[in-house]
């Protein structure tokens, strides 16, 4: 399961109130966003140069058949896809010229190789595969939407429709009535969750984008479970009826977001849980929270995203390896591996860029 360093020493407190201030001179031209605009407000210097030790340490990590390891589950199609979508993200796409399209493209292929007779995107038999897959599918959809590689993308098409049946077939299986409309680990599962359902969520909201056909019925349904794992204290939790932390919190917020139910009561009541959890490094899950409460806060607007996300921004500065990556300091997190820790946390620097279809606003 995927649920889930300058040291302090190396991080001057000037960089940290730097950040925390929301200082960011312009590091860069605003970009030029695939399919036109501008990214909405430049990234720091710090976090923009943390982003590229971060993107060459994945290169340097990537295996020769285009994988990257997940720390003790060995090669998965979710940590590779994550590091794919990390350069995604930095506005490295396939098909385009750039010091990582090799590693692009072969990580691509990597996922597209694994897909198994039934659509299932996997590598390994990793206890909760649909994470796998689900992350993969969000992937792909990425992939369709942004490659400047023709066969490339016809062959990612392909493989998507073949996922996103897949994901289809899972979630109609029947349930009862607390887990109708969510997912689990095996495309089998007769329960759900929120972590698992997140992932579904966002590959096919994507893939929706992208071009495949997804019933507006699957997502309302999904919609459903998600605010059925809203809990009464503020934030979400992993199933209904479920305490809060962040990550869950995240993961519902973000998925409520892009699924267009904007600015609802349970968001927002998950919004205002996150301002009153700031995030720690110690904290559990802290690279799943890292990727999804910077995506959701941005959702949420600046009123939740300028209050929020610089003092994530900080943490990752400060704990970031000479060697460009992160590993982080949690049990649940480090099972994942630093290439794992190391996606996520570009992921998340990267929001402002605003490269990846998925999460624009």
């Amino acid at each position: 399961m995927i649920g889930f360093s300058f040291r302090t020493a190396a991080v001057s407190m000037a960089l940290i109130v730097f950040v925390l201030t929301l200082g960011y001179p312009t590091a860069l031209a605003a970009q030029d966003v695939p399919g036109g605009g501008t990214t909405p407000r430049p990234a720091s210097p710090a976090a923009d140069a943390a982003v590229h030790r971060a993107l060459d340490y994945l290169q340097s990590a990537q295996k020769p058949d285009g994988s990257w390891e997940s720390g003790g589950f060995g090669r998965a199609t979710s940590v590779t896809s994550l590091a794919v979508m990390a350069f995604l993200s930095a506005g490295h796409v396939p098909g385009a010229p750039g010091p990582y399209r090799e590693s692009v493209e072969k990580g691509i292929v990597y996922v597209l190789d694994h897909q198994r007779s039934n659509g299932l995107l996997v590598s390994n038999t990793s206890h909760g595969p649909m994470y796998c897959h689900g992350i993969s599918t969000l992937m792909l959809a990425e992939v369709v939407g942004m490659t400047a590689d023709a066969p490339m993308a016809d062959r990612a098409r392909e493989a998507l429709g073949r996922a996103v049946k897949l994901i289809l077939l899972a979630q109609n299986l029947a349930k009862n009535p607390e887990n109708s409309g969510g997912w689990r680990y095996q495309p089998t599962s007769r329960d759900s969750d929120l972590s698992v359902s997140g992932w579904q969520v966002m590959a096919l909201r994507a893939a929706k984008s992208a071009g495949c056909a997804v019933p507006s019925e699957n997502i309302d349904r999904a919609i459903d479970y998600l605010k059925r794992c809203a809990s009464r204290e503020g934030g979400f939790g992993y199933q209904p009826g479920g305490g809060p932390n962040n990550p869950r919190t995240g993961t519902g917020i973000l998925a409520l977001e892009i699924c267009g139910e904007h600015q609802t009561p349970e968001a927002v009541a998950g919004a205002e849980y996150l301002l009153g959890h700031p995030p720690r490094w110690s904290g559990s899950y802290f690279f799943y929270e890292v990727y999804y409460c910077s995506q959701a806060m941005f959702q949420m607007g600046d009123k939740y995203f300028l209050a929020y996300y610089p003092k994530l921004v900080a943490i990752l500065l400060e704990h970031q390896d000479r060697d460009g990556s992160w590993l982080s300091a949690d049990g649940n997190d480090r099972s994942g591996g630093r290439n794992y820790c190391t996606a996520m946390a570009v992921l998340a620097l990267a929001v402002e860029y605003r490269y990846l279809p998925i999460y624009q606003r």
